[in-house]
Parts: C-alpha cells; structure tokens; sequence
C-alpha cells in the first residue's frame, strides 16, 4: 500500500473521513460515557462508523481513540485500560479500512503545561502508551489532531517519531480573531506552528475543527507560505456552530462542503475530510469532486 505521502507525491488528492463524536452520539452514547470503551462493549458499531467513510469514498479512516489516552481515561476509572482500548480502536478501523489507510487518532491530554498541573515527561509517557498501542493494532499513521498548545503537541510528535515507525500527522485548531487573524486558543498562528512543527519532523501537516472548510482556505494558504511542498491535511467542520434549542447544530449540508472543494485544494491542501458534524455524505460530496477534478 506504500506510505500517505507517496500518494500525495504522486499528486494525488485523498479523502479522509468526517466525524467520529457526532456520529457516536448518534448511535447512543450518553453524554458521560467514554467514547473509548465502545471498542470494546460496542464494536460493531465503531466498525460500522469506520466502514461507511470507506464506503462513501474515503481514502482513509480514523480511530476511535481521541481521548484515549491515560489522562482522558482516568475521568472513567479506565487509565490502566490505555494500551488495550487504543489498540481495540485500531483493529477496529483496520479491520473496516481494507486495503485503505487507517489513522491512529490522538487528542490533548486536556491538561496544561504552563500551569504546572503535570511534568513533560507524564505527558510524553502518556502519548507514548497509546500511540504503541495503536501502532500494535495496525494504524498506518498517528495524528495528532485538535491541539491548540505547542509545547503538548511537540512531546505528541516527539512519542510518536520515537516510538513507532509509522508517519506521524498533526493538526492544530485555529479560530479567526476579531482582527481577521487565524490563532489557537494558546495564542499560536499557522506561520508559528509550521516554524515549531516541521523541524520536528512531522510527516503531513495542518487543521481540523474550529473552522469550516471555507476559513480553512486561509489558514492553508498561511500555511503554503512558509512550506510549498509539505502535505497538508484538513478537517473542517460542517460550518460554524449555531446553538438552538440547547443543541449545537453544524449548518452546512454536504453539498455547500463541497463547494468548496476545489477552492481548498487550489490553495495548496492534499487531504480532505470532515471534522464536528460532518458525516459519510459529507466525504461522498468531497470524494466526488476530488475525482471530478
């Protein structure tokens, strides 16, 4: 099957799946409940999330294993569970994914560095635990996805280059300030993550969550100002929330997504897919004009 970045290489571009939160939800979980354990207590419905992004055209799938490390864990009394659930979610995926790509998916430990509340070396321990994990239930890359802070996303990279052999993927979620710049929620520009991240030897680079695929578009193109050749992915809301009736609901249809494909793609991206309220239709939309074009 080769590696990600050799198909983006060939100048391909690929599809990634949609969400995973939103589509868990759907299926019963209970807010409260850890989305991790269904790997475990509900599988076949994990697969069926896996195997409908493949169906709908998705050169590859995630894992359900966002918050699935030690520090997200403990809040369920499941942190000594770490290695078995990541690697459940991986077999998962793998199993859905076929003869596609499958991405190990991994989220902040949602604790602060700067503040003290743990050392480098509990976080690092902690993401090297699970990214073992899901290199053991056959992932063929790790990403680490949805990080706002660079010194917890640097210690990600650092566990998953020193610790598996697979390629390493991470993202960052900015939001448009007031005066139209594109910022984490610690402060950290596009321009600032590529400076940091790249050295670090980061395999694909980019977004998800925060943004629809339209503000995407300008963090992409900040992005291939400072690098024109690293592969870049993105994950893009379906719109910006709107709250109603005590939902958040995700506004944009599949067809609007789509959209704006080709827009995205012309800015400089390589990977497409979906993040909060994106769902198989979503990527079949995208899949569509990927291969239009």
């Amino acid at each position: 099957m080769g590696k990600i970045t050799d198909r983006v290489k060939q100048g391909k571009i690929l599809v990634s799946d949609g969400a995973w939160g939103t589509f868990l939800h759907a299926k019963g979980l209970k807010p409260g409940q850890c989305p991790e354990l269904w790997n475990i207590e509900h599988a076949e419905e994990v697969f069926d999330i896996a195997k409908s992004y493949i169906d709908a055209g998705a050169d590859m799938v995630e894992t359900n294993s966002f918050g699935g490390s030690s520090f997200k864990l403990v809040h369920y009394g499941l942190a000594d569970r770490c290695s078995e659930l990541n690697e459940a979610a991986a077999a998962i995926s793998r199993k859905a994914a076929g003869s596609k790509f499958v991405l190990g998916s991994v989220g902040p430990t949602g604790k602060i560095l700067m503040m003290e509340e743990v050392t480098p070396e509990e976080v690092y321990e902690s993401f090297k635990e699970q990214v073992i994990a899901l290199e053991k239930g056959g992932v063929d890359a790790i990403i680490i996805e949805t990080f706002t802070d660079i010194d917890e996303v640097r210690l990600a990279i650092r566990a998953a280059k020193e610790n598996t052999s697979v390629e390493v993927i991470c993202t960052m979620t900015f939001e448009k300030t007031v005066n139209g710049e594109y910022r984490s929620m610690m402060g950290v520009s596009p321009t600032e993550m590529m400076q940091e991240l790249v050295p670090e030897g980061v395999d694909i680079i980019g977004a998800n969550c925060g943004n629809g695929i339209e503000g995407m578009i300008e963090i992409v193109k900040e992005i291939r100002l400072c690098d024109a050749t690293i592969p870049v992915l993105v994950h893009a809301n379906a719109g910006m929330p709107i709250y109603h009736d005590g939902k958040t609901l995700f506004p944009e249809s599949p067809l609007q997504t789509a959209g704006f494909v080709k827009a995205i793609i012309d800015a400089g991206v390589n990977i497409i897919g979906g993040c909060c309220g994106t769902t198989p239709e979503h990527i079949r939309q995208i899949a569509k004009v990927v291969s239009a074009l």
